[in-house]
């Protein structure tokens, strides 16, 4: 109960607020939550952490190399542990959940990466993702105390305020919290050598219909899938993009010029947007609402006849998550 109070008091529901999103979702909510209450957001990350992991099942390996006993022709048993074991993932996870328990924390019951500690004035949130933590809430103390307790456990660096964390820019300001991947998005243009082009001001032309029917010359389809992919990747901050790069992933199979036309259409709307992101600023009401939105047109397909459906999710007045599919 103490858990939860004061949680509760401030108006958040953890559970409820982390239901409806994914991994790359969660990390969105969280930095959301942290700006609209005026937290700090800080980065921890676990020195070789699979080595940390407890094995539940007996494993031998081969002598490696060089530290050989006796005359080679054992195995050793381990008791830890190792980079490169397929049982190392699930044992560093089953470590790092079991020492976070014994802290005080609980752990939500629809993300299994998010943890929360609650006393009777504060509380603080912690994100996992493999070796990384995110860490944030109303006190620095309880912060710092975190910090404190993580390294009697395993050998941590501390990263300070959280600035980059799975391949997005962040940036926490006086009241607000920024996410962008502007240095991705010129990686991109290189790749695909449009380093150079002309900006344009729409992601795609107004009206477009592709088909998979191909015209003029055939497109290298391994170059079409390199770029949809890092397309893909880039849409985590901008919402802007979903729609068209949800509809040019429709044709990785056997792309055709039109295809290749509107990826590059694309590339020149993102050479003149490369900074944009998602902003997320401090809220004025104590309890931040998850609204969502969703629409469709009408057998929009020109060939299959199916319907592109948009949902997007609003956390208070930050963006949280939004996805466009057919």
């Amino acid at each position: 109960m103490v858990a939860k109070g004061y949680a509760q008091r401030q108006g958040v529901d953890f559970d409820e607020v982390f239901a409806p999103v994914a991994r790359i979702e969660t990390v969105r909510v969280l930095l959301a939550l942290a700006a609209h209450g005026g937290w700090e957001v800080h980065h921890m990350d676990v020195k070789s952490a699979f080595l940390n992991g407890d094995l539940t099942e007996t494993v031998y390996v081969q002598q490696p190399p060089g530290f050989v006993v006796g005359k080679g022709d054992k195995v050793l048993k381990l008791k830890k542990a190792l980079y490169g074991l397929r049982q190392a993932p699930r044992a560093w996870n089953s470590k790092l959940d079991k020492e976070l328990i014994v802290l005080g924390f609980v752990k939500s019951k629809l993300d299994n990466v998010v943890y929360r500690r609650s006393g009777i004035n504060s509380f603080l949130l912690v994100g996992v993702y493999v070796d990384d933590l995110i860490i944030s809430g109303p006190s620095v103390d309880e912060i710092r105390k975190f910090k404190s307790e993580m390294m009697k456990k395993f050998r941590m660096s501390d990263l300070g305020l959280l600035s980059y964390y799975l391949g997005i820019e962040v940036k926490q300001g006086e009241g607000h919290i920024t996410l962008s991947q502007g240095a991705y998005a010129l990686k991109i243009l290189e790749g695909a050598g449009m380093k150079n082009c002309n900006s344009c001001d729409t992601p795609m032309e107004c009206r477009l219909k592709l088909s998979k029917k191909k015209e003029g010359d055939a497109v290298d389809p391994t170059a079409y899938r390199s770029i949809i992919g890092s397309l893909r990747y880039i849409v985590n901050t901008r919402p802007d993009l979903a729609y068209a790069v949800g509809v040019v992933s429709r044709y990785m199979e056997a792309p055709g010029k039109e295809h290749w036309a509107a990826v590059k259409h694309i590339l020149r709307y993102l050479k003149g947007t490369a900074g944009y992101g998602c902003r997320y600023e401090k809220g004025a009401e104590l309890k931040p609402m998850l609204l969502g939105f969703s629409d469709s047109d009408f057998a929009g397909d020109v060939e299959g006849r199916k319907s592109t459906t948009g949902v997007v999710y609003f956390l208070g007045n930050s963006l949280v998550t939004w996805s466009s599919q057919k």
